[in-house]
């Protein structure tokens, strides 16, 4: 906030008592937006900010942003996808061995004495040599790919269209990827587009023995087909960071014993959030300089 006071005038709609009358007053000079993928900005908004140009977003998620309604009014969106790509793959690589491994029972087992009274641990199943299909191969999807390679994971990918650059096998069919896959990984952006895209096909593709992680949004998983599929065997286990209802997730999933959970904390590190912050910043500065923008969406 300091950098943005210090370079700009601020029209502060968050903190503002009569939202419309501020919009009335000030929208038509406003140049650039700082904002959340959460916050709803569609065509009406734009309505009222004729001389925009930018929609800057502090998240890689933009699921209240209309991006056919920027495309269409010559709004360019950023995100913060370049920011958080590391601890979010991070936290994907967590998620998948802690799943696979059942590492919060095995925990219990041994915080509960139950290791001495109840015996062994039962095995568990490799990672290595398994298939892991990524759904989403941005930039997260794309570091997410480099962290697996050192695991021995045979990977492909899904999304609308194959990435220039990437070596890994473009699957245009995701419940053919889901068939062929041990494990799915969900980094793919959230909004109309992909809402219910994991639905019961694809869980029942991914199999008894398969593995769902994400860390993308809530509305890409059909919860209650998730929930249905988990609680009938019909899909293995999942890792979850993110649910349909934040933050109060379903207790008919979250109390299911195959899964393991993380508070939609992907990219919460200290370190990852004020890059976060600053990557908003210096797209601004380079759209008011005229300069090339860091983290436009791709079309």
């Amino acid at each position: 906030m300091s950098r943005l006071e210090a370079g700009y005038t601020l029209h502060r709609y968050d903190q503002a008592e009569n939202k419309a009358a501020l919009v009335a007053e000030v929208g038509p000079r406003c140049r650039a937006v700082a904002t959340i993928g959460s916050v709803k900005i569609g065509a009406d908004v734009l309505a009222s900010l004729p001389a925009l140009g930018l929609v800057a977003c502090q998240s890689a998620g933009y699921d209240g942003i209309d991006v056919g309604a920027l495309r269409a009014a010559g709004v360019t969106l950023c995100t913060a996808s370049l920011a958080l790509e590391d601890d979010v793959a991070d936290m994907a690589m967590l998620l998948l061995l802690a799943t696979r491994r059942d590492l919060v029972r095995a925990h219990r087992h041994v915080q509960s004495g139950d290791w001495a009274t109840k015996g062994e641990w039962p095995l568990q199943s490799s990672l290595a040599g398994k298939k892991v299909g990524i759904v989403g191969m941005g930039h997260v999807g794309q570091a997410i790919a480099r962290r697996c390679g050192p695991f021995g994971v045979e990977l492909a990918y899904f999304g609308r269209r194959a990435k220039p650059g990437v070596a890994e096998r473009f699957e245009p069919d995701l419940v053919a990827l889901a068939t062929w896959a041990d494990v799915l990984i969900l980094a793919i952006a959230g909004g109309p587009a992909t809402e219910g895209l994991i639905s019961t096909p694809v869980l029942d593709a991914l199999g008894p023995q398969g593995v769902l992680v994400t860390v993308a949004r809530g509305s890409v998983v059909d919860e209650p087909a998730l929930i249905a599929a988990l609680r009938e065997g019909r899909l293995g286990r999942a890792g979850l960071d993110v649910f349909a209802s934040e933050p109060d997730p379903d207790p008919a999933l979250t109390s299911l014993p195959n899964v393991t959970l993380t508070p939609h904390a992907a990219s919460a590190t200290e370190e990852t959030r004020e890059r976060m912050s600053h990557l908003v910043i210096d797209n601004i500065d380079a759209s008011f300089a005229g300069q090339p923008l860091l983290s436009p969406l791709e079309p």
